[in-house]
């Protein structure tokens, strides 16, 4: 004898995350690591969130080169399909958009200690040098459960209720989640350094022109 006539289950408060390969993206890694060695010869970069490592000023995605601006499409597309895939009430298209973004290197030892992006909706990571590893935790991004009161729960050992997340991406991809979760990102045990292109994109209603 069946004990319920009915049941269901549902996930609740979820945090996405998401990750695009994007095509071809080779020589647009070269052409971006000459666009880092410029940058770098002409400034002394930012301190935000980077230790030990240079960051770029956030008017990157700004700039007219021609790379720049390849990915600066390619971040936008992908903010717009994560946005198509966690809702169906509102198109991205029909929203304005505001964009910005920088570059960081982080050489041997070099890290970003943990943080969020207050005021945006999307952030999202762009690895143009990866350094290769056989182990550890070099290269790595790590995100943190943005709820509290959890610790009895790891009990279950369920994915829905681990504490962290982390991840090593490739060199051509782009990792998009919530602004408001907490990541940070390992210190680089290698000789090569690891370059990435952040960015935050915010969304806000359009303005209907008059007359």
């Amino acid at each position: 004898m069946d004990m319920f006539d009915k049941a269901s289950s549902e996930t609740l408060f979820g945090t996405p995350l998401a990750r695009f390969d994007v095509a071809d993206h080779e020589t647009l890694d070269a052409e971006l690591l000459a666009e880092c060695a410029r940058l770098r010869a002409e400034s002394e970069g930012v301190q935000k969130s980077n230790r030990g490592g240079w960051h770029s000023d956030l008017n990157f995605l700004d700039l007219e080169t021609p790379c720049i601006q390849r990915l600066r499409a390619v971040a936008i597309e992908s903010v717009k399909e994560i946005t198509r895939r966690v809702t169906d009430k509102v198109d991205p298209d029909d929203l304005e958009m505001k964009i910005s973004g920088w570059m960081n290197a982080n050489p041997r030892g070099g890290f970003n200690a943990p943080h969020t992006h207050p005021g945006a909706h999307w952030s999202g990571v762009y690895y143009v040098n990866q350094p290769d590893v056989a182990e550890g935790n070099s290269g790595m991004i790590e995100f943190l459960d943005p709820r509290s009161d959890l610790p009895n729960w790891r009990l279950f050992r369920a994915k829905a209720f681990r504490p962290k997340r982390k991840i090593r991406p490739r060199a051509g991809e782009i990792v998009l989640f919530p602004s408001y979760l907490t990541h940070w990102v390992y210190p680089n045990e290698t000789d090569a350094e690891r370059v990435t292109v952040a960015f935050n994109v915010t969304f806000s209603k359009r303005r209907k022109k008059a007359g």
